[in-house]
C-alpha cells in the first residue's frame, strides 16, 4: 500500500533537486537561496544559506558539495558553509541561472541553465569535468531540467521542459551522442520537471503544475503509473532510504493557490520499486 507523507519541518519557497547521499536527502530551495539536508533516521535538518538562487546540489567524492545557481558553479563546504567559485559560463546573461543537474557514473557534473524570460534556445547544458574544466554538453535549450543515467551508464535521459518530451542520448566519456526522443508528455497539461531512474529501467518524472509524479517506460514511452500529491508544484524526485525504495519529492508554493503542505518535502513509500545509487563529483 502506498503511503505519502510530508517530512521534516522546512517549507521551501521552491524546493528542487533532491539527491540521496550517505543516509540523508539533500535538496535546494531555489527562491529561498538555501541548500537543505534531511536525515530520516532522526529527523535532523540542516540548512546552508547560499546568498543566491541555487538550482541544484550534488555531493563531492572528496567531501563537501557542489552547487549551481545564479552566479555559476561553486564548491560548498558543509562544515563552514563557505562557497568557492568554480566557473560562471553565462555571466553575461542576467536573465539566466543554473537549474537542475546531476553527476554521471564516471564522476562528471552535468548542470543546465534556464532562461527566466523564456527566451527560446538561450540556455545550455554544461559538463564540469573532474579537472574543473567546463564544457558545453548540449544546446540550445530553454529550460534545462531533469537528467539521469541508465544503470550501465550507457544512456542518459534529459528534459528540456518546453519540448514536453524526454530525450535520450548514448553516453560515453562525457559526450552525449545520437539524440532521440523516447517519451512524449505533450498530452499532459503540466510541465515535465525533475526525474529519477529506478532499477527496472523506468523513469519517474515530477510534473510542475501537475500535482503528480508519473512513471514511464523509456523503451515504449508508455505511462506505467501515476501518484498524485497534495501540491500542484511537484518539482523533482529521488529514490532514497537504506534500500532506495522510498521516493522523495520536492515541491514549491503556487503563486495564487493556497495549499496546506506546499513547499514541503514528501516521501512516497510502498511503491515496490528500488532506485539507483546517486553519483558524486570526482573532482
Amino acid at each position: 500500500m502506498i503511503q505519502i507523507e510530508a517530512v521534516g519541518t522546512i517549507r521551501s519557497r521552491w524546493g528542487e533537486g533532491p539527491i540521496w547521499w550517505q543516509g540523508a536527502i539533500y535538496y535546494v530551495d531555489i527562491e529561498g537561496h538555501h541548500v537543505h539536508r534531511f536525515d530520516p533516521a532522526n529527523g535532523a535538518e540542516r540548512s546552508w544559506e547560499i546568498g543566491q538562487r541555487v538550482g541544484t546540489v550534488v555531493p563531492r567524492e572528496s567531501g563537501g558539495l557542489v552547487i549551481a545557481g545564479d552566479h555559476g558553479l561553486f564548491f560548498l563546504d558543509e562544515e563552514t558553509g563557505a562557497l568557492s567559485p568554480i566557473a560562471d559560463p553565462e555571466s553575461d546573461k542576467p536573465d539566466n541561472r543554473f537549474n537542475d543537474g546531476k553527476c554521471s557514473p564516471d564522476g562528471r557534473f552535468f548542470a543546465g541553465t534556464i532562461s527566466l524570460v523564456k527566451k527560446n534556445g538561450d540556455a545550455r547544458l554544461y559538463r564540469l569535468d573532474p579537472d574543473l574544466s567546463l564544457h558545453e554538453a548540449f544546446g540550445p535549450v530553454t529550460n534545462s531540467n531533469g537528467i539521469a543515467w541508465s544503470a550501465d551508464g550507457s544512456r542518459v535521459f534529459y528534459i528540456d521542459t518546453p519540448r514536453k518530451e524526454v530525450l535520450v542520448f548514448d553516453y560515453e566519456g562525457g559526450h552525449l551522442r545520437n539524440m532521440r526522443g523516447c517519451i512524449s508528455t505533450a498530452h499532459i497539461e503540466s510541465s515535465p520537471d525533475g526525474l529519477a531512474m529506478d532499477a527496472d529501467g523506468n523513469l519517474w518524472i515530477a510534473f510542475c503544475h501537475g500535482a503528480c509524479v508519473i512513471c514511464f517506460s523509456p523503451e515504449t514511452g508508455e505511462e506505467l503509473r501515476r501518484v498524485e500529491l497534495p501540491c500542484l508544484e511537484t518539482t523533482a524526485c529521488a529514490f532514497g532510504g537504506a534500500d532506495l525504495t522510498d521516493l522523495y519529492v520536492t515541491t514549491g508554493i503556487h503563486r495564487s493557490v493556497v495549499e496546506e503542505h506546499a513547499g514541503r518535502l514528501f516521501v512516497i513509500r510502498g511503491l515496490g520499486v528500488r532506485g539507483l545509487p546517486a553519483n558524486a563529483f570526482a573532482g
